[in-house]
């Protein structure tokens, strides 16, 4: 369990909930690039901390992972280690704005084109359904509240996932990225879990 917290808003004085993420949002994006620079093999890391949890969880048959762009949490260690265990993996597809995510099969020789905001996705293959989503993000806390970009992608397409069969969205971050609180809305999906270079974190309340 991560012991370090930081604290980049202050709720008694900034009440509007869109303030307040951007204000967490700026400076979590500051951290990560920090963490990024200091990491060395934080992806192989994190991977092995995956697999371990993997050997204790049910087995999800499909996969989600992230081509890391800006200063993600390298995931393609574990794309490739799940594959190479029979795991069935897929990529996330930006389809527009206001919508959910589509998610295309990859694997290692998956010819691959470049993507909204410059991240790779497959050029064809199958639209898959997720069992476990390994989710990019800039900040998350002990409940599972999750910071992403804001566009709300990851959100709805977990909870469209969820409302159509039983889903885990796993947090894939840098341990520094954990803070005392996110700030949140209804709309927020909460995390089952956050994979950090350091260790899995089970999330309060699951």
């Amino acid at each position: 369990m991560l012991r370090a917290r930081h604290h980049y808003f202050d709720p008694d004085n900034m009440s509007d909930i869109a303030a307040r993420k951007k204000a967490v949002r700026k400076a979590a994006m500051a951290t990560r690039k920090a963490a990024h620079e200091a990491a060395t093999g934080a992806g192989e890391a994190a991977c092995a901390h995956l697999l371990a949890w993997l050997g204790t969880a049910a087995p999800p048959q499909v996969v989600s992972a992230y081509m890391p762009i800006y200063s993600e949490l390298d995931s393609r260690p574990a794309m490739q280690a799940l594959h190479a265990r029979g795991f069935q993996i897929c990529l996330p597809v930006i389809a527009g704005n206001s919508q959910p995510l589509k998610f295309r099969a990859w694997s290692p020789d998956t010819p691959m084109q470049r993507g909204a905001f410059g991240a790779m996705v497959p050029e064809s293959g199958a639209w898959l359904r997720p069992d476990l989503l390994l989710c990019p993000l800039l900040a998350f806390d002990a409940g599972g509240q999750r910071m992403g970009y804001g566009g709300g992608f990851y959100d709805r397409s977990i909870a469209m996932l969820r409302a159509e069969k039983p889903v885990q969205a796993l947090g894939y971050a840098y341990a520094a990225q954990q803070l005392d609180a996110v700030p949140h809305e209804a709309t927020d999906q909460p995390l089952d879990g956050v994979v950090t270079e350091r260790g899995f974190i089970t999330v309060s309340g699951q």
